[in-house]
């Protein structure tokens, strides 16, 4: 879950989500990737100085499983830490340095169905580690004028990553969050995304995203309940936002569920078109078909060599937070980079 604006949700939608899908029987591991610790501490959770975390994880090599921490049932978290504020310098010289995040936790995607990744606001190594170890991005977004502005920023910095580090890498949905539906602000900025999502174009990384029907009111009891290192389902079950959270993890579930048939049908020699003996793909540009969840058109589906060397396969996954500055609301520029296409015999 992903927005260059903080205070719009962002943590406490990662939270409650992971919340949600592991109350529904989804194995779920959110990882903190954030120096300030509010997902770690959302969750009761306050880690000694010696205990490793994901820190250690991208600093030294700590093997991900001595990090992981079961906070509830079918739900684990891999803790951060202050120390993290010094990750940019530490990580500065290493080789590959956007891609070791999500080398370490490909040892753990037999262990879980879900990630989720609650990141720093700000677009530096972390955020990038995030979005090259990722498939699905969701934007949880207030619909107040200046988050609006800078969500053609926004999009235009995944389309960047997608072509230069993670072609899997796309924007599955938009959800509203401190909504206030008697207002006609909330209104003309939901309508506003809505035309917009609608408005992609094939090769853009949002085609196909969805606005999601559930929208996060506003409520108190969100607020209140990181105080008490609780989930609004431990703390207040019955509340709005413990209402709205339940649906939109249902929501998010079905999106997921969707996704998987399509990669299974993907995966398919069946379905799948006859494979060119090489080719040069630029980046945006794209080949072979996905039928989209909702949609009876086929849409294309961006393809890459040796994607495996950038994001593990099998897992579904979910990013929270990235900052940038704002900008209009426009499509991204296109980007020059291109990957080479071969067959699965290619000598290399």
């Amino acid at each position: 879950m992903i927005n260059q604006k903080g205070g719009v949700g962002k943590t406490t939608t990662a939270v409650n989500v992971a919340a949600g899908l592991a109350r529904r029987g989804e194995r779920v591991l959110l990882v903190d990737l954030d120096p300030q610790s509010h997902a770690t501490l959302h969750l009761g959770v306050e880690p000694a100085p010696d205990e490793p975390g994901i820190y250690d994880v991208l600093v030294s090599g700590a093997d991900p499983v001595d990090a992981l921490r079961e906070v509830a049932e079918n739900l684990t978290l891999v803790a951060a830490h202050i120390d993290l504020v010094g990750t940019e310098v530490e990580l500065s010289a290493k080789p590959d340095r956007e891609l070791i995040l999500g080398r370490a936790l490909r040892s753990l995607q037999e262990r879980f169905d879900v990630l989720i990744i609650d990141c720093p606001p700000s677009l530096g190594t972390l955020t990038i580690n995030a979005l090259a170890t990722v498939d699905e991005v969701i934007i949880p977004l207030q619909p107040h004028f200046l988050a609006l502005q800078g969500l053609g920023r926004l999009l235009e910095t995944v389309t960047l990553v997608r072509g230069v580090l993670n072609p899997l890498l796309r924007i599955s949905g938009v959800v509203l969050c401190m909504y206030e539906k008697g207002t006609r602000l909330a209104q003309e900025v939901e309508s506003d995304v809505r035309r917009f999502i609608a408005s992609a174009s094939p090769e853009d990384a949002w085609h196909g995203a969805l606005v999601f029907d559930t929208v996060v009111r506003r409520n108190v009891k969100l607020a209140e309940c990181p105080s008490f290192g609780k989930t609004i389902f431990e703390y207040a079950p019955s509340s709005r936002g413990a209402q709205d959270y339940r649906a939109l993890a249902r929501e998010i579930l079905d999106m997921l569920s969707v996704c998987e048939e399509e990669d299974t049908s993907a995966a398919d020699p069946a379905a799948q078109p006859a494979r060119l003996e090489a080719a040069v793909v630029s980046a945006g540009e794209t080949r072979g078909p996905v039928q989209n969840a909702d949609e009876s058109a086929a849409t294309p589906q961006t393809v890459s060599a040796d994607v495996d060397a950038v994001v593990p396969t099998g897992s579904r996954v979910a990013v929270a937070g990235l900052s940038s500055t704002a900008d209009p609301l426009s499509p991204p520029l296109p980007s020059d980079s291109c990957a080479v296409v071969a067959p699965d015999d290619a000598p290399s």
